[in-house]
């Protein structure tokens, strides 16, 4: 068993490279079918976010794991080489049960990443693509990742991106409840947002999203209003907040765009929240007068307040990873030797049967079953010994020393 992690994240790579290699929800079952399908890669699952992008696997091979990652994203597996991360055995293991308890988070222990790994996990298992490794690992690391909730307080006082960006929007206007938020997308980072937001009263709430139908049940659970990602040209310049999360691939509100609806609002702020990776927003909306655009990177400096009251539980949290992850090793090593255990058990099954056939035709022909059975018994225990006292008397010198000692442990013989 070779287990690897793969990967960029937000501390090793920008938003610009991060959204290069970000996976879409509906295209997750295939790309796991043509990593192991086309790969020396025997389990795959894939973790993709907002803030990093991450390839579980059991290779020999990861080199070629992350050739195809970078070939699947069309783009030269240079481009992605400064920034990417390759953890093995038990550095993966580390990583993986860090990741779910919060603890490699742009928040330090933020809980949405173990509902984000949770969804990864369940999609590989729709895929196929996990193997008794993976799905030993990740077992465990849900395990972990619920002990470091239990036994710490490494949520406490956590700063959530959604409660950032409300802070953030506050440096902006005096007060929420006189402007109009505009939230773009319906999904699960939407709707936190949205709840808090939500919280401040806005004088106006609109969801805009690709369908209408899961816009408007968000939007009846704020007492707001609904409309398609096709009305947002005619929507956007009522709005001064606006929070966008969508899975589209390529930016829906552009600089021109933007352009003419500060022209509309007679140049009054636009306060503005990107939390999609790839981005939603052009970069060049940000260089605007008028214009206050955050993406999940600039939130970072909001969350930093109340970290350190989290670092005392953090190194709790760290000491009871470190446990676990030695205890996960132990259970890998003795995979490891199960194909040799079961030889050793098919060896000793082969002998058993060809001994009692050998009875079995003895006792059809009249002889005596005493005499059968202590035959039975005698040519058992010298096929069983056979190659372990073959070897011992070939050996000789330090090996013989080393054989001699270990049949000694196995066999519990303590000769006078």
């Amino acid at each position: 068993m070779q287990l690897f992690t793969l990967g960029i994240n937000h501390q090793t790579a920008p938003l610009a490279v991060r959204e290069q290699v970000a996976f879409h929800a509906e295209t997750l079952e295939q790309a796991l079918h043509d990593l192991v399908g086309h790969h020396p890669v025997k389990e795959a699952a894939i973790l993709s976010t907002c803030n990093r992008t991450e390839i579980y696997c059991n290779t020999d091979s990861p080199q070629q794991a992350i050739e195809w990652l970078a070939d699947y994203h069309h783009i030269k597996p240079q481009a992605i080489a400064p920034h990417l991360y390759t953890l093995p055995q038990s550095e993966a293991v580390k990583h993986a049960f860090r990741v779910a308890s919060g603890l490699d988070s742009m928040v330090l222990g933020e809980t949405q990443i173990l509902g984000q790994l949770k969804q990864a996990v369940n999609t590989a298992e729709r895929a196929g693509t996990l193997g008794t490794l993976l799905h030993k690992l990740f077992q465990r690391t849900f395990s972990v990742a619920k002990e470091v909730r239990t036994q710490t307080e490494i949520g406490a006082n956590s700063v959530s991106m959604a409660a950032a960006a409300v802070r953030l929007a506050e440096r902006i206007f005096p007060s929420i409840s006189e402007q109009r938020v505009l939230f773009i997308g319906a999904g699960e980072m939407i709707e936190l947002c949205a709840n808090h937001f939500a919280a401040q009263h806005p004088k106006h709430i609109t969801v805009a999203n690709r369908t209408l139908e899961r816009a408007s049940a968000l939007a009846l659970r704020l007492g707001g209003s609904a409309i398609t990602l096709n009305e947002l040209p005619d929507h956007l310049a009522t709005h001064d907040i606006i929070v966008t999360s969508t899975a589209s691939p390529l930016p829906i509100l552009g600089k021109g765009l933007v352009e003419r609806v500060i022209k509309q609002r007679k140049h009054r702020p636009i306060f503005m929240v990107d939390l999609a990776v790839p981005r939603d927003i052009e970069a060049e909306v940000g260089e605007l007068d008028d214009v206050f655009l955050y993406t999940v990177d600039d939130l970072a400096q909001v969350i930093e307040a109340g970290l350190g009251n989290r670092q005392l539980a953090a190194e709790e949290a760290e000491a009871i990873i470190e446990v676990q992850v030695e205890d996960f090793m132990h259970w890998m090593d003795t995979r490891s030797v199960v194909p040799t255990i079961r030889a050793l058990r098919d060896h000793a099954e082969r002998q058993r049967r060809h001994e009692l056939e050998r009875a079995q035709r003895l006792l059809d022909k009249g002889e005596d079953p005493r005499e059968v059975l202590e035959q039975m018994s005698r040519a058992l225990a010298n096929k069983f010994l056979h190659d372990s006292s073959h070897a011992l008397n070939h050996a000789s010198g330090e090996d013989r020393a080393q054989l001699e000692a270990l049949l000694r442990r196995l066999y519990h013989i303590h000769p006078e």
